[in-house]
């Protein structure tokens, strides 16, 4: 079935040019909000890539690769005051695109120009070494870009993750493809456009949409990508993984999570409640880092389980333009968190509700918190990606560990107490990435560096650390003697 392109960015961008698919096919884009089609996008396939990765390959061996490092910094800041400038039709698009409330946009494009921000300034700090070595031998270690970096964006943060990926393979100097989720990749495509406006050359920045298993599959697969970034499930991650083996390429993985907060009897419950609430309601669980479980010492329970449930209560999914939590990303989306809560397997302590005025049609599921929940069953262990919070009470520190660390992620955590002793302790017993102290930052901030182990992934994205993940060392020896 043909849909109209109604938005003139649903074109792919490919060498700083708007191009159809080459087998003119489209994907029409339903808004979450109502479930109505409402643009299309082009159904993309292995000859898209082809010019993509052949476009990148191009702006490497012409004017891109010939900027200083000081001069691509200066094109991403200037992109960063672009995308400010235009934060709130962006804001907008991002919403009727991918659902969440305006609020949730609006923070997202502040997100997305600083990241671009961020490693504009960056692009000259990364320094190589000088390595002491044999006497009439000079020994240098340099940082050099890896070539054709590819990016497989998912939808829940199309632009955030796209600002952490695409922005520090840019900083090193890698000319980029990216392939975003079908579902949504609108405001990624505008965010191209405004690329070329800031000045960078074109071919740097290449976006192709379409399917993952054939745009996405065939860019992981491309013997022409010298290093993969990918953000999604394990299962595809996996797949990705065994694609770039195949070249011989390196990527980082970033696949998700079940992330605990472990809340101790003498924490600030006060303090802790409203950070747990929004840690899963916020973009409606959709989030890799999102605190699905929260591990309460048994002294606590009915007070913090209280608290939460009033907090629960309160939430309503709605479209409206302060709603803490809108629709989810599809329908497929949907039904499959609703498929958790009926199978549940355990007690419901609370439940939020839908709005009278939400759109029929839209994808909308009240949050859930049930408990006590075993920690073996599903709903503690698997990956729901919806709002829906599993609490799992807990005596010891040492059982609350076990708990913790008891999945097959490692992502995120959260600690709540009082005690000093405990706070190091717990956290440096924790398997994950990222250790949340008091707080909880649901992935953390743009300098934090961020990833998991295990089946979240691997590889480190955010901060300083992503430069060193979108380069690779040449060591240089010189003989002068």
């Amino acid at each position: 079935m043909q849909h109209p392109l109604t938005l003139p960015q649903a074109l792919n961008l490919v060498g700083g040019r708007g191009r159809a698919a080459a087998s003119g096919r489209e994907l029409p884009m339903i808004s979450p909000i109502d479930g109505q089609p409402f643009a299309a996008i082009a159904d993309s396939g292995p000859e898209d890539i082809d010019a993509a990765v052949a476009a990148a390959r191009a702006a490497l061996a012409g004017d891109w690769g010939r900027l200083t490092a000081a001069e691509r910094g200066r094109l991403m800041l200037r992109l960063a005051l672009l995308i400010e400038a235009e934060a709130e039709p962006l804001a907008a698009l991002e919403t009727r695109d991918n659902g969440k409330p305006i609020a949730q946009s609006r923070a997202d494009m502040a997100a997305l120009a600083r990241y671009f921000e961020y490693y504009g300034g960056a692009a000259d700090k990364l320094h190589g070494e000088v390595i002491p070595f044999l006497n009439g031998h000079d020994a240098t270690a340099r940082r050099e870009p890896h070539g054709v970096t590819g990016h497989i964006i998912p939808w829940n943060y199309p632009v955030q993750i796209f600002g952490r990926s695409v922005g520090a393979a840019l900083a090193m100097g890698n000319a980029t493809v990216t392939k975003p989720a079908e579902d949504a990749c609108l405001t990624i495509l505008r965010i191209g456009e405004l690329a070329g406006q800031a000045g960078f050359p074109p071919g740097a920045i290449n976006i192709v949409t379409g399917r993952g298993e054939v745009a996405g599959k065939a860019l992981s697969e491309h013997p022409g990508v010298d290093f993969i970034s990918f953000t999604g499930s394990p299962e595809v991650g996996q797949a990705i993984q065994i694609a770039a083996a195949r070249n011989h390429v390196p990527c980082t993985l970033e696949l998700g999570g079940k992330s605990p907060q472990i809340v101790f009897e003498d924490a600030d419950l006060e303090a802790a409640a409203p950070v747990i609430t929004n840690a899963i309601v916020q973009n409606g669980g959709q989030t890799c880092s999102a605190g699905s479980r929260v591990l309460i010492q048994r002294g606590i329970w009915d007070r913090l389980t209280a608290m939460l449930a009033d907090r629960f209560r309160a939430v309503e999914a709605s479209p409206a333009e302060g709603a803490l939590l809108g629709p989810l990303i599809s329908a497929r989306q949907k039904a499959r968190v609703e498929r958790y809560i009926a199978e549940a397997g355990a007690p419901l302590i609370a439940r939020g509700r839908v709005a009278a005025d939400a759109p029929a049609g839209g994808f909308y599921v009240a949050p859930a918190l049930f408990g006590p929940v075993d920690p073996r069953i599903p709903l503690a262990q698997e990956e729901i990606f919806g709002p829906i919070l599993a609490a799992i009470p807990f005596d010891s520190e040492a059982e609350a560990i076990a708990i913790a660390n008891g999945t097959e992620y490692g992502l995120v955590a959260g600690i709540w107490t009082r005690d000093g002793d405990r706070q190091a302790r717990v956290a440096n017993a924790m398997r994950c990435g990222q250790v949340f102290i008091n707080a909880y930052g649901a992935g953390g901030g743009i300098e934090l560096p961020f990833g998991g182990l295990r089946k979240s992934g691997h590889g480190r994205e955010k901060g300083f650390a992503a430069l060193y993940e979108f380069s690779r060392l040449k060591t240089i020896v010189h003989r002068y003697a």
